[in-house]
């Protein structure tokens, strides 16, 4: 995809703060630290636009990131970071669900993994959630880079059978790195876009056939 221009287009921690409703939006969701800033950066291929930190729980807010005028990208806070207190987690995870079951944009979730460590019980409550919901279940597993190539395979089906993924393909080993899969991941984000281009068009065709 070629990226023409892309914007911070809200920091938001309330409703309020969302853009407006429209375009499709595919948020990333995923571990504190698992690398969906640098994901970001990666795709656009910018270094530092969507900000990265090496401290966990830097993310506090769900930061919009508007493609092209095309669609958004939606970053949401990290879970599952142990050195921030109860009330906080909890704030945080009332942000998320509150965006991921109200948001009439939101088309698709997607989950980041560290492809070398065992998927964690949030990380099973997440995938869990994300499947309830009817959404495809794509796993993104970062920094692959970390791990030899012959390995992907091995640390893929760790966490095929710890979340019960029944297609490989869904499972796309990735480093922002290196930028291995970039390709890969933007051909799974357009292919998420022309699913929504297709259901739109049903929509547009449905009142006249009636």
């Amino acid at each position: 995809m070629k990226i023409r221009k892309v914007e911070l287009e809200a920091v938001a921690a309330k409703p309020i703060q969302y853009p407006e409703e429209g375009l499709t939006e595919i948020a990333l969701a995923g571990r504190s630290n698992v690398g969906k800033s640098s994901l970001i950066n990666a795709l656009i291929n910018r270094n530092n636009f969507a900000r990265t930190s090496g401290q966990p729980g830097k993310t506090q807010t769900i930061n919009f990131y508007n493609i092209n005028g095309d669609f958004r990208i939606v970053d949401l806070p990290g879970y599952g970071y142990a050195k921030v207190s109860v009330t906080e987690r909890q704030r945080w995870a009332e942000m998320i669900e509150k965006y991921l079951t109200s948001r009439e944009s939101l088309k698709e979730v997607v989950l980041l993994l560290d492809i070398r460590h065992e998927p964690g019980e949030h990380d099973k409550m997440m995938y869990d959630w994300i499947k309830s919901f009817g959404y495809k279940g794509y796993i993104i597993a970062t920094k692959a880079d970390k791990i030899s190539k012959g390995q992907w395979q091995k640390y893929t089906n760790i966490i095929k059978k710890k979340l019960g993924v029944t297609n490989n393909d869904l499972i796309i080993p990735f480093s922002a790195a290196k930028k291995l899969n970039v390709e890969k991941v933007w051909e799974t984000v357009g292919s998420i876009l022309e699913l929504q281009d297709e259901h739109a068009d049903l929509d547009r065709i449905k009142p006249e056939e009636e």
